[in-house]
């Protein structure tokens, strides 16, 4: 049997993102939201049908993109190179890991500023506790997002299921969110994020349960996950933070601000508040979590080929 390049290529864009993170200069994500900040001066306006035609504009041109790049061969190279672009752990884990020096040297003032990276929510008000629970949950929520996700969509549909997924993200980073301009406006960019990471953090949950190396700690997690999910206002979200929190045995969740609004993600596990020392749990957990989804997620790739292939033969 012919290796398989899709499931190659992800094994070694992981590997690049591991080694190296993103590029620092001339991110082709970068590019893309400077493109779509030009289009939205043309496509804005206060109505969903007009998000609708940006966001089908912008993903649409993109998943073209990515199937003109399909055709590219050798394939292995152009799906590592997407890999590696869209997959954003090594990044993520650096800010934690910047958070973590700043609150061990009680730099709280630089905390503040740093946790900007990772989170939108007000920072000038936190405590070194709030500052190291919205870390983690960044930690939690954005490894399902920038890792899990894309390696989902890569193993379902190459080179354009990566790079597609991580357009369809960086909208909702975008325009997203629920603020007077784009109440209405970024709509479908809100809501096709939301379908499209539905199954990816089913998937995380999974792989943060086996994580744990545990039965009975997997047991737990997914206990957690069905009583407290439903509290956290994200479909996605809320079920990845609490397995991140039964996983790391303490409680995540509670209020936060965003632009003057205060927003309840509800009580998230069992067990005392995170702190600072906890980050590097959250890491480590992370690395794990990442690792079980890439297997899971090339081994139901190279199952679902080998399966297909059989039933080739027997027809």
């Amino acid at each position: 049997m012919r290796p398989d390049p899709i499931a190659a290529g992800l094994l070694v864009g992981y590997a690049a993102d591991l080694a190296f993170g993103d590029p620092r200069r001339g991110h082709p994500v970068a590019g893309f939201g400077n493109a779509a900040a030009a289009l939205e001066q043309r496509t804005y306006a206060p109505h969903r049908s007009r998000g609708v035609l940006h966001e089908a504009v912008l993903v649409g041109g993109v998943v073209v993109l990515g199937g003109a790049a399909a055709r590219v061969r050798p394939q292995v190279p152009v799906v590592a190179l997407a890999t590696w672009t869209v997959l954003g752990g090594r990044s993520l884990l650096r800010e934690a890991a910047a958070m973590h020096d700043l609150l061990a040297r009680d730099d709280l003032a630089g905390a503040r500023v740093r946790i900007r990276h990772l989170v939108g929510r007000d920072s000038s008000q936190l405590s070194p506790a709030e500052l190291a629970r919205a870390c983690i949950e960044s930690v939690a929520e954005n490894g399902a997002d920038a890792v899990v996700s894309p390696l989902f969509w890569g193993a379902i549909a190459g080179v354009p299921g990566l790079i597609g997924y991580r357009a369809v993200n960086t909208l909702d980073a975008m325009i997203g969110h629920r603020s007077v301009r784009y109440r209405e406006f970024g709509w479908a960019a809100a809501r096709l994020d939301d379908v499209a990471n539905w199954v990816p953090a089913r998937l995380t949950v999974l792989s943060i349960a086996l994580a744990t190396g545990s039965p009975a700690a997997a047991r737990r997690v997914l206990h957690v996950v069905r009583r407290d999910a439903p509290a956290h206002p994200s479909p996605n979200a809320g079920p990845v933070e609490a397995a991140f929190a039964a996983a790391l045995g303490r409680r995540l969740g509670g209020r936060n601000t965003y632009r003057g609004v205060t927003d309840d993600r509800g009580t998230l596990g069992d067990g005392p508040d995170v702190d600072v020392e906890d980050i590097d749990a959250a890491a480590r957990l992370h690395h794990r979590t990442a690792a079980i989804a890439l297997a899971l997620v090339v081994g139901g790739r190279l199952v679902t080929r080998a399966a297909r292939r059989r039933m080739r033969r027997r027809s």
